[in-house]
């Protein structure tokens, strides 16, 4: 990889009139830059997204869609599984329904990895419904220690030992 990029050479030539007579760093700044212009257009016509993108970014794949409604509020999570199994996606929120409904769709061909991903999103939001609030905890610790009284106990000790 490394001898890769240090053998990339980039031949550019420079046409103009009076003005480019001597190569000089502007002037070469100036062909850099059209040049890297130039790339990074011709760059992005092509690109092709991963993880979460828009419904358009991943219809443009060419690929079939297919889709699943989520009813959960809590769309982060999806996101962090969905990245961890590399799928292609796209989040549309359906707001004609109240409370409103997201739709996730993603590619056709993606559809066992997807029931993977949903698997263990599923399972990750149950354990996570299980657990008590830590908040809740607390208050009631706090209440706990409140309502204990501490035992007042008087002795007298000089420090006088024989």
């Amino acid at each position: 990889m490394q001898d890769e990029i240090n053998t990339k050479v980039v031949a550019l030539a420079i046409r103009g009139g009076t003005k480019t007579g001597k190569v000089t760093a502007k002037v070469l700044q100036a062909a850099m830059r059209k040049f890297l212009a130039a790339n990074k257009k011709q760059a992005g016509v092509s690109k092709t997204y991963q993880g979460k993108q828009t419904v358009s970014q991943l219809m443009r794949q060419n690929t079939g869609l297919t889709n699943i409604e989520i009813t959960d509020q809590n769309i982060k999570s999806f996101e962090r599984v969905a990245q961890k199994y590399n799928i292609d996606f796209a989040l549309k929120k359906d707001k004609s329904v109240s409370p409103p409904r997201y739709l996730v769709f993603f590619k056709a061909r993606d559809v066992d990895v997807m029931t993977a991903a949903f698997k263990e999103y599923t399972a990750k939001e149950m354990t996570k419904s299980k657990k008590p609030s830590i908040r809740k905890k607390l208050s009631r610790f706090m209440e706990q220690a409140a309502h204990r009284q501490r035992e007042k106990v008087k002795s007298k000790d000089r420090g006088q030992a024989l």
